[in-house]
């Protein structure tokens, strides 16, 4: 009997792997590429050029939504996903928040209640979906790509609409990167405080670092600790969007849940990854091999969801959540420069 349900595992564990190996191959070769053109360009980054090389196979060879590759590219775009925010819990820890003293807090904290506002009350506005909205939100008021990953398995949006908010997030951070400089400069703000502006008002990890490299060493050291602090806001943000949209009727079933059952597992393990990083902090060789692993691994999921993506429908969503993003990236400058003026000073 136990040999027959053995046998019977193995079997389906077989056609589980025949089912889902083209669309995970198919996006892998992508993540490839991407990563290479994320090597030659920077600024770029590997996970939003899979998205977007991914969206141009897809548009070119449509036989890439097929069925043949449709259950490995679902699979890919969530599983790899998740697994890729827990590997990210490893670059922060609690002793990086205290770093950052309670003095940034204010700023962060502020532009992110802005942003989070701005994107549901402009948004309504502007006629922008709920889904795409609160992606595009998510991503201009904490770390872009990364934000969007870990939103994505809790709600759950069409590919079109990850890819545009992606795509939209791009945009602003290119320039983010090219106008910040310049404007830091006019303003005249030290080094601490373009810091805290561009670890507060960019999105991707690359793009804060490009900015504020082009500042300053001191700038980048300041940039990179308050992003990496603010990233961990995907945690209450990702949580009280799982709560809500459970309350809306979203969620699986009808029966009310324990509250434990409400928590994503990629969740727990990214914070597990932070404790124990705080507790007993990670050599520097292993964090940036799981830093790397999560950014590979980003890469992967994000080719499946551009090789998901109909171009079409992001076109039949027109300009109106470019628009959004562009007013949310607006907001987010101004409340952070504000914010700063008003706790701590400019110069």
């Amino acid at each position: 009997m136990i040999e027959i349900a053995a046998r019977s595992a193995t079997s389906r564990g077989r056609r589980r792997v025949r089912v889902l190996a083209p669309g995970a191959c198919l996006a892998l070769v992508v993540a490839a590429l991407a990563t290479v053109a994320g090597h030659l360009e920077p600024m770029l980054g590997a996970p939003v050029a899979a998205v977007l090389l991914g969206a141009a196979v897809s548009t070119a060879w449509p036989r890439a939504r097929a069925r043949r590759y449709a259950a490995g590219l679902r699979a890919t775009g969530s599983t790899v996903l998740q697994a890729a925010v827990v590997l990210l819990g490893a670059q922060v820890s609690a002793v990086q928040v205290l770093h950052t003293g309670a003095q940034t807090m204010p700023v962060m904290l502020g532009t992110l209640a802005a942003c989070l506002v701005g994107a549901y009350v402009l948004g309504r506005a502007l006629g922008v979906d709920g889904d795409l909205r609160t992606l595009i939100g998510v991503g201009t008021a904490i770390c872009g790509a990364t934000a969007i990953a870990a939103t994505v398995p809790v709600l759950r949006p069409s590919a079109s609409r990850v890819a545009y908010a992606l795509t939209t997030v791009f945009l602003l951070n290119i320039v983010a990167v090219v106008t910040f400089p310049p404007l830091g400069h006019l303003l005249g703000l030290s080094q601490h405080a373009f810091g805290v502006f561009a670890g507060t008002a960019v999105n991707d990890t690359s793009s804060v670092v490009a900015a504020a490299a082009t500042y300053g060493r001191q700038a980048t050291d300041t940039a990179v600790v308050v992003k990496l602090t603010r990233a961990l806001m995907i945690i209450p943000v990702t949580l009280g969007l799982a709560l809500v949209l459970r309350q809306r009727g979203r969620g699986d079933g009808d029966a009310r849940p324990a509250v434990w059952a409400m928590v994503p597992w990629f969740l727990l393990g990214f914070l597990a990854l932070a404790t124990v990083n705080s507790v007993c902090p990670l050599p520097g060789a292993l964090r940036s091999a799981l830093a790397t692993a999560a950014m590979l691994l980003i890469t992967w999921a994000l080719s499946a969801i551009g090789l998901s993506t109909d171009l079409g429908a992001l076109r039949r969503a027109g300009v109106r959540p470019l628009l959004l993003g562009g007013a949310l990236w607006l907001v987010v400058s101004t409340f952070s420069l504000g914010l700063q003026a008003a706790f701590l000073g400019l110069h």
